[in-house]
């Protein structure tokens, strides 16, 4: 699986398991989506797929790395509008 078909994936388990908020986007904490079982199974490295759907303004979320642990409270914002604009 490439890197822009991770990103996809992602964007599928943040909707799956996040709260759907006002404007159509999804959001959820690193350490749920962390701590989920499939979401183990699909990703390698999920915190580089974190990484790289935040460069590409997919995903929002304060800071650079994200910890397991550390990090676990932090919320991850699917960004609605970039979603629309891809699917165009």
């Amino acid at each position: 699986m490439n890197v822009g078909e991770e990103v996809d994936r992602l964007k599928e388990e943040i909707k799956r398991l996040g709260q759907p908020q006002d404007d159509g986007s999804y959001k959820v904490t690193f350490g749920v989506l962390f701590n989920d079982d499939r979401c183990a199974n699909i990703f390698e490295a999920l915190v580089g797929t974190l990484r790289a759907a935040k460069k590409r303004k997919v995903v929002a979320y304060d800071g650079e790395l994200l910890l397991q642990g550390v990090h676990d409270n932090v919320e991850l914002l699917s960004n609605q509008k970039q979603q629309q604009v891809m699917q165009l």
